[in-house]
């Protein structure tokens, strides 16, 4: 499956943004979908992960209750949709997907997210 993020920007602390990764192929219905964002001179870090069927949520204790990941399969898009955003959510977020939440195998290009103070 292809990804393709998009969605980042700069907003304000207290803000709101919701990224989105359009997927191509057929495997989207088969695939475990999650984001991740590495911030500057740090490594990359997972964030959320949404189960094949939509009901298995797993989240990044940082982001809980703050992030809400989603999917729609008529549009074959995970969403990320990031409220109340501090200055420590500043990275560039990459959605990926898998057959598993420790199995990742493809990767969209990444989308930058910058909160401001």
């Amino acid at each position: 499956v292809q990804l393709q993020a998009s969605g980042g920007g700069l907003v304000q602390a207290g803000g709101s943004l919701r990224l989105s990764c359009a997927a191509s192929g057929r495997s989207f219905g088969a695939s475990v979908m999650g984001w991740f964002r590495q911030a500057p001179g740090k490594e990359r870090e997972f964030v959320a992960a949404i189960g094949m069927s939509g009901t298995s949520l797993y989240y990044f204790d940082s982001v809980k209750g703050r992030f809400t990941i989603s999917r729609d399969y008529a549009k074959n898009t995970v969403y990320l949709q990031m409220n109340t955003l501090k200055p420590e959510d500043t990275a560039v977020y990459y959605c990926a997907a898998g057959p598993s939440t420790t199995i990742w195998k493809s990767w969209g290009q990444g989308t930058l997210v910058t909160v401001s103070s």
